[in-house]
């Protein structure tokens, strides 16, 4: 699936993987923490502070498990990874795309009230 197929797919689904509450409220707050982390990474290694970078993975990882587990909680499981590769592009794209398209759309907001 090359890159544009695959934020059509995420974006068409999102709604219905992101309906319950709990999830919605968890992915408010563990994506920008992801995208703070990946900020901090860079920076990090830009300015070669070997210590920070391997910090800035702390956000990453407890994002991710967060997310995981508001995806635990919804009645449609998130569809399962066919391999590394997707799963790193998944990840990636979904926190710095999808999401923020999905919320700046009204797309979180709407789920948010319907549940």
């Amino acid at each position: 699936m090359n890159l544009p197929e695959l934020l059509r797919w995420q974006a068409s689904g999102y709604p219905r993987y992101h309906a319950r509450k709990s999830n919605l409220l968890l992915h408010i707050v563990a994506v920008p923490a992801f995208l703070l982390g990946n900020v901090m990474l860079l920076a990090s290694l830009w300015l070669g502070a070997w210590g920070w970078a391997l910090a800035s993975l702390v956000p990453m990882v407890l994002s991710l498990a967060a997310q995981g587990r508001g995806h635990r909680m919804e009645a449609v499981p998130a569809e399962p990874f066919t391999g590394p590769v997707q799963a790193v592009a998944r990840l990636f794209f979904e926190q710095w795309v999808t999401f923020p398209r999905f919320v700046l759309s009204g797309g979180w907001l709407r789920a948010f009230r319907q549940t």
